[in-house]
């Protein structure tokens, strides 16, 4: 079979996709990826043997560049013969699909990240992404979710092929790399990053803008520094609201407590010498980064949000906050800053969880869905 892989950016791929994608190619297929290249793209697609097709898709639906997108990815994929394409996030995916919707012996398969429409969305992303999904919902042949309320969502719309709507348990973390670490390797970690073992620290590895909401979390500990005097919060990602939040912590008086650390592919060793995972999105899928501190065993205090509230059980391996309580946030973490047991309850309960998340299992769901289809294909 050939297999066209889509999303918005590069850096989807890059993330989260490759080992889907070394697995199709280990069962003999051949698999292209297409996306608009604003990282650079992972050495690893090349050696699996895939072509890179640049398309200047845009994250905005409403941007006229996405209709440029829009003939360049139809003739990829008419020109490419491709059995099946494989569409990530909302602007590619609905670009992608109207694309291919007149295209025949064509199975189009899409993986929700997060239905921009949720419980609790601003009115406009129901009036403008509901609709969009809607309608593409009838070009599509398979879709797959990672959370309950996106496998609800998605079970309602009408796909082109009945009983086509499964769940996975995310994109898959990688248990070996993502994992515990005792005290002496922590100590000595955290010399190597400038930090010390009396440091209380806070990590979130995500972009840096409206949705991740890291403002909430630059208020909380603006919140605590006169409780916590060595609380620190390692920020790791970068995007467009960086400067606005360094500017807003280095008001605050926040400069020594709180570290943007920029984009980081160390993500793991900056999870083994933290305290406490915190994540303050508005939105999520099924965040990864939540699922690696799980794996690290680290306790979770996250926002109340889909994704993250199928990820934890507030009182059982976390806290659950709203959206935009710092006080809240503030409670939990001294919870969590003065109760050892109540840390380790937490941590051996998300080593425990995190195993049902594992790359190994995960691979298995999607081999289970690719199969059915690509036997599919072959037969027609």
């Amino acid at each position: 079979m050939k297999i066209l892989y889509v999303t918005t950016v590069s850096n989807t791929v890059n993330a989260f996709l490759i080992p889907q994608i070394r697995l199709l190619v280990d069962r003999g297929h051949q698999v292209d990826v297409a996306f608009s290249i604003v990282h650079e793209v992972d050495p690893e697609i090349a050696k699996l043997g895939c072509k890179v097709h640049n398309v200047e898709f845009q994250r905005s639906p409403l941007r006229k560049e996405n209709y440029v997108a829009y003939n360049k990815i139809k003739k990829i994929i008419t020109d490419g013969r491709y059995d099946i394409v494989h569409v990530h996030t909302p602007v590619a995916s609905f670009v992608t699909r109207l694309a291919c919707r007149n295209i025949h012996n064509l199975t189009v398969i899409y993986t929700v990240h997060g239905f921009h429409f949720f419980k609790g969305a601003p009115t406009k992303n129901w009036l403008l992404y509901y609709p969009l999904e809607k309608l593409a919902a009838k070009w599509t042949d398979v879709v797959i979710t990672m959370n309950e309320e996106d496998y609800i969502s998605a079970s309602k719309m009408k796909c082109r092929r009945l009983n086509s709507v499964y769940r996975v348990n995310g994109v898959g973390v990688n248990l070996e790399k993502f994992s515990p670490v005792n005290s002496v390797v922590k100590k000595k970690l955290r010399e190597e990053s400038g930090f010390n073992n009396e440091d209380f620290i806070l990590f979130y590895a995500a972009e840096l803008n409206y949705n991740k909401h890291q403002d909430l979390l630059i208020k909380t500990i603006n919140l605590l520094k006169n409780k916590i005097p060595n609380i620190k919060l390692l920020l790791a990602g970068d995007g467009n609201l960086q400067e606005e939040y360094e500017k807003q912590a280095k008001n605050l008086g926040l400069s020594e407590r709180i570290h943007f650390l920029g984009y980081r592919e160390d993500v793991s060793n900056l999870l083994k010498i933290s305290d406490v995972a915190v994540a303050s999105s508005r939105r999520e899928g099924l965040p990864v980064n939540v699922i690696e501190a799980m794996a690290t065993g680290l306790p979770l205090i996250v926002t109340d949000c889909r994704g993250q509230r199928d990820l934890v059980s507030d009182g059982e391996n976390g806290y659950v906050v709203g959206i935009d309580d710092a006080e809240s946030f503030v409670t939990a973490i001294i919870k969590l800053y003065h109760s050892k047991d109540t840390r380790l309850k937490f941590s051996q309960k998300n080593i425990e969880l995190s195993k049902k998340y594992s790359i190994s299992r995960v691979m298995k769901e999607m081999e289970n869905i690719f199969e059915g289809y690509l036997n599919k294909q072959e037969e027609s």
